[in-house]
């Protein structure tokens, strides 16, 4: 690797980014806060000065990827002791002193609670050499934070941090922490500043989005004064006739979904026994709230959902999803499976075909189960499901959920979708793909028009794949037109 810009320009920054959504935002944080320290982004990492993982350790295969790419950065701090390199996220969080082990070189390993450091950290370790900070807690909400965004046009937006649920598989609260709501106005202020800067498409972000705001009103319930928490906990609950403690995740939705210029509001993830009737009918009444839900079932089979600590039934899931598409019109669910949970039996596998053949997915996310240390599901080693019977059954498995997936792309041939241009498609540069409002990718023809990120246009469905449409483009009804770069989230 070389570095050929002059020594006299700014420093240049590239960001790594493994994970989940929550991550993809942090990096955003991330390159925001490098950027109002005076860098400027890379378009490669053997062009940066300051190269940047950012981490996941949901899955082993995250942890390998990063050891490896970092090994590969030996060489260059050997020729380029300059360069700096910054480990953060949720394995670095897990992990700081085994990344200290395996990759002493690096500069800087911080965790999932001091984003908010990033920039401070790296001008700290220039001076004073390698720095490892994690932080049990947070002390600075991330959306509070400069944010660096490349497409205008849509934004990811926080609305909670932190988990307080127990699933046995699940590292996430032990790197993430407790269930942390922002205040209900910070929310909607940071969807209108987006607003006013041009973003059409808010998705909101929490570990359990449809939990926000249990913390904030279990709290403001005991107060005197809780009247007055409107701006905590939204008009609605502050103007009820007694403080109850619940979520506020459908009045936040509502609130959202009526902010001008917000075309679209998406979220995840949610957790099953959380999905409350007012949220489906927050939801169902909301335009601006798209017709998609994401309902993890992770396995069809009760016994492994309790071994899992998920807090429901196969049953009472597939109520809940028929209570959703019985009042939400034209919905389309997604999941996340786990094959291979500690102890799953054939019968507890058939259980999860079936619910998976009743639920009729429109797609579904599918993972070989991973232990992780610090998990319960870890320990089960007595329980551990040999590799060979996985992979037979992940394969039956998606036999199941691409039938699902073809039926109902199938089902839309024909039909007229409004799609909110990407822009082209990574695979053929001269067919534009965008989303549907159900969130499903299409790959349309614009003929020689070019339509830029954040059209919104109308378009033919013309034929099917399990994971695609295709189209044909009718007409552009609202071309996006970015307003001002937005260097920082207010909130």
């Amino acid at each position: 690797m070389t570095n050929t810009h002059p020594a006299t320009a700014a420093r240049r920054y590239f960001v790594n980014t493994y994970g989940c959504q929550m991550n993809e935002h942090d990096s955003q944080r991330i390159a925001g806060l490098l950027e109002q320290d005076g860098l400027v982004a890379a378009p490669s990492e053997a062009d940066a000065d300051v190269i940047v993982f950012n981490t996941c350790c949901i899955r082993e295969n995250a942890d390998n990827k990063l050891y490896g790419n970092l090994s590969k950065l030996a060489h260059l701090k050997e020729s380029r002791p300059d360069v700096q390199i910054m480990v953060g996220g949720c394995l670095a969080q897990k992990d700081q002193g085994k990344i200290r082990k395996k990759a002493p070189y690096v500069d800087v390993v911080f965790g999932t609670h001091n984003v908010h450091r990033a920039a401070e950290l790296l001008n700290e370790s220039r001076l004073d050499g390698p720095i490892t900070e994690i932080l049990a807690e947070s002390d600075a909400f991330p959306s509070a934070l400069a944010v660096r965004r490349d497409e205008p046009w849509t934004a990811w937006l926080t609305i909670q941090i932190g988990c307080d649920n127990s699933c046995a598989f699940c590292i996430v609260p032990t790197v993430r922490g407790r269930e942390i709501s922002r205040q209900f106005t910070d929310v909607v202020g940071e969807a209108q500043m987006l607003a006013a800067a041009g973003t059409v498409e808010v998705t909101l972000l929490g570990q359990n989005v449809n939990s926000y705001g249990r913390d904030l009103t279990t709290e403001w319930r005991t107060r005197p004064d809780w009247q007055s928490g409107s701006t905590v906990c939204g008009e609605l609950w502050a103007g009820a006739k007694e403080p109850r403690a619940r979520p506020l995740f459908a009045d936040l939705l509502k609130a959202v979904g009526r902010v001008d210029g917000i075309r679209r509001v998406r979220y995840t993830s949610p957790h099953p026994k959380d999905l409350r009737p007012e949220t489906i009918e927050a939801m169902a009444t909301t335009p601006a709230v798209m017709p998609h839900l994401h309902l993890p079932l992770q396995s069809g089979s009760d016994s492994v959902l309790s071994a899992m600590h998920r807090g429901y039934t196969a049953a009472r899931y597939l109520e809940k999803l028929a209570a959703a598409r019985r009042d939400i019109a034209d919905l389309a669910v997604t999941t996340d499976i786990i094959v291979g949970f500690p102890g799953e039996t054939d019968d507890d596998f058939e259980r999860t075909l079936e619910v998976a053949a009743a639920a009729q997915y429109d797609s579904a996310y599918t993972f070989i189960f991973s232990p992780r240390e610090g998990t319960e599901g870890a320990m089960m080693i007595d329980r551990f499901v040999p590799a060979e019977v996985i992979a037979e059954r992940f394969d039956r498995l998606k036999v199941v959920l691409e039938r699902s997936a073809i039926a109902k792309h199938e089902a839309r041939i024909g039909r007229l979708e409004e799609v909110l241009v990407q822009g082209p498609s990574k695979r053929d540069p001269a067919t534009t793909s965008g989303r549907t409002r159900q969130n499903k990718l299409i790959h349309f023809d614009a003929g020689q028009r070019a339509l830029p990120a954040g059209t919104f246009c109308d378009v033919r469905v013309t034929s099917a794949a399990p994971y695609f449409l295709r189209g044909d483009l009718v007409e552009v009804t609202a071309r996006h037109r970015h307003k001002i770069r937005i260097p920082v989230n207010t909130g």
